[in-house]
């Protein structure tokens, strides 16, 4: 028993772990967009790779506990979590990458009025990003449940952001390609804040026993 309750803590570290990697991806991707810095995107890129490898890492050794230990009750749902939490974690890291090539894309075009609404933007999604995960460590009901009731903000951030940059475009057609990098930002960043959801809703489901995807606790 003791040796598989050492398991489950090594599975815990590799995910903190891989939080603490995908956490470092989406700051330095957001920041390569803001201050135009080519190097911080690269590194970004370079990471992608690391990631990868450990969410495969993560899966194996989660499925080799279900396999081998047959758990059961909280065991058997902080395990399911782990593979479901492990899945967000990588694609967070995924569209990490998508914004620093973004970045590098938009290093010879000028700063721009929209930009300001982006570090808001992102402080926010980090700040949900922060927020699941520490609600995992603790499996803190109520730091997850505030996760979930940040979503709407950032989806209103995303709306208001969208119609000034198609407005930026209307305003002068040279302006399109920089606006569209600028879209997909916001929008991987809206993806984001999507996969932090998501982890809260696993984290409420470890904790409480409770699913409340699509909002099933409300009903």
């Amino acid at each position: 028993m003791r040796h598989f309750i050492e398991e489950l803590e090594q599975l815990k570290a590799k995910l903190l772990e891989q939080s603490s990697l995908v956490e470092s991806q989406i700051y330095r991707s957001i920041t390569a967009v803001v201050q135009k810095d080519e190097a911080l995107a690269h590194e970004v890129l370079r990471s992608e790779a690391r990631i990868n490898q450990m969410e495969i890492e993560i899966d194996d050794f989660a499925v080799s506990l279900l396999a081998l230990q047959q758990p059961m009750a909280a065991d058997l749902r902080f395990i399911i979590a782990s593979i479901k939490i492990n899945n967000d974690l990588e694609r967070m890291g995924d569209l990490a990458v998508s914004i620093a090539q973004r970045a590098i894309s938009l290093l010879s075009e000028p700063i721009v009025k929209p930009m300001i609404d982006i570090p808001h933007i992102s402080a926010l999604v980090q700040s949900m990003v922060r927020k699941s995960l520490d609600s995992f460590v603790t499996r803190d009901a109520d730091l997850a449940r505030s996760v979930l009731s940040s979503d709407d903000a950032v989806d209103s951030l995303r709306n208001a952001s969208f119609h000034e940059l198609i407005s930026f475009m209307e305003q002068d057609p040279k302006n399109i390609r920089q606006s569209v990098d600028l879209l997909a930002v916001v929008r991987n960043l809206e993806r984001i804040a999507d996969h932090a959801t998501n982890i809260a809703e696993d984290v409420l489901f470890l904790a409480k026993g409770i699913d409340v995807r699509h909002h099933a606790e409300a009903r």
